[in-house]
């Protein structure tokens, strides 16, 4: 099994080669390949993503099936169902590294501004559980001079959501702060860029 350290450089080269055109997994699996898979699964990293349709994982990271223990949701929220996944992939197949990945041009990080800005007027009740948890990330940064610029507020707002969930979840259960602490677990946030491909890993 590899360490998060070796698990995050093999997510960086696989979204260099995907950046630059260069996959490696393009063909499909064998009928025996598939067979064989259907016995078990060994990912070596969480991916907890947005639902976007133009940001899938595998594809991002460049990595084929059986790789990545994906959980999508909108706004790459953490909610308990989340972090319930998250144990889970860590504790059945000893993923080492989870990745919060939040993108560019979000849709829950939008909806969540239109609802600050707009609360007279508000989504159904269950879009509301989805910006209810970007919020917090959200509504700090518009009692700020971003305000007045909706897309520099986007833009740190995406960041400030990964960054939430990434506290979220090292500090939000038991089994993964024990994790940690014994250093065999690490929570790392970063972002895709629609535009270029390219994602960015935080240091924090």
């Amino acid at each position: 099994m590899l360490t998060a350290e070796e698990a995050l450089e093999r997510l960086k080269k696989g979204n260099q080669r995907f950046v630059h055109g260069e996959t490696n997994h393009q063909k499909l699996l064998t009928h025996q390949q598939r067979a064989q898979m259907a016995e078990s699964q060994s990912p070596f990293a969480i991916i907890l993503g947005c639902s976007d349709s133009r940001v899938p994982a595998e594809m991002v990271f460049d990595q084929g099936l059986g790789d990545l223990f994906v959980i999508r949701v909108a706004g790459n929220i953490v909610a308990p169902s989340q972090v319930g996944s998250v144990e889970f992939a860590a504790d059945s197949f000893g993923c080492p590294l989870v990745v919060v990945l939040g993108h560019s041009h979000c849709g829950a990080i939008h909806s969540t501004i239109e609802a600050l800005q707009n609360p007279d007027q508000p989504s159904s009740a269950n879009v509301m559980s989805i910006v209810n948890r970007v919020r917090p990330s959200v509504e700090i940064l518009m009692q700020t001079e971003l305000k007045d610029d909706l897309e520099k507020l986007s833009c740190h707002a995406v960041r400030a959501n990964v960054f939430g969930s990434v506290n979220q979840l090292r500090h939000g259960s038991a089994v993964i702060e024990n994790l940690i602490a014994q250093a065999k677990f690490k929570v790392v946030g970063a972002e895709y860029s629609l535009e270029t491909g390219e994602v960015t890993f935080f240091d924090f």
